[in-house]
């Protein structure tokens, strides 16, 4: 479990909880869940969540999203396979999402090239993308906000919007929407 994804989980009850942000109802996908701490919450919140990830990767997600949501959840989850840069099934763009999220999904430059070309097709005119990420990289960050302001309008999140008790120097949250 990296931190940014604890940052994540928590900004997004933090923003719920505080009523700066609304996700009952809301359709969110999350790319690159990992274990699914992200989704988890966000379905915990009232969204209905498609969490996604590698196909070697889907075991451990279904067990965990399983595991961790059940009886009397708000929202919904589900497990999709969905590998950067592939052309998308319908299952995620129909309907487009409202929301997606992602945590350390910026990591190396090829994967920033599939990373923005699924952003692209993944996001309306309508779709909020939340990113949260660890700085470990400079080169990395710097190359993916450079692609990214080419289709999308990027704001970085001001950490006094964070959860109080979830804050790190070392984390950056970026919301972009599509030009």
């Amino acid at each position: 479990m990296w931190d940014s994804g604890i940052i994540l989980g928590k900004f997004l009850e933090h923003s719920v909880e505080s009523e700066t942000l609304s996700l009952r109802g809301k359709n969110v996908v999350e790319l690159g869940s990992g274990c699914g701490l992200v989704g988890c919450i966000a379905a915990l919140l009232g969204a209905r969540v498609i969490l996604t990830d590698l196909p070697d990767r889907l075991k451990l997600l279904k067990k965990n999203v399983e595991a961790n949501l059940y009886g009397n959840v708000r929202g919904s989850a589900i497990v999709d396979e969905l590998t950067w840069g592939d052309h998308l099934d319908r299952v995620f763009t129909n309907p487009l999402p409202d929301f997606v999220f992602g945590s350390d999904v910026v990591y190396s430059e090829g994967a920033v090239k599939d990373l923005i070309e699924t952003l692209v097709e993944l996001c309306g005119k309508l779709t909020t993308v939340v990113l949260a990420g660890e700085l470990r990289n400079d080169a990395i960050l710097e190359y993916f906000l450079e692609a990214a302001t080419k289709e999308f309008i990027v704001g970085r999140v001001d950490q006094e919007q964070w959860h109080p008790d979830y804050c790190s120097s070392r984390v950056a949250t970026y919301v972009l929407v599509k030009k």
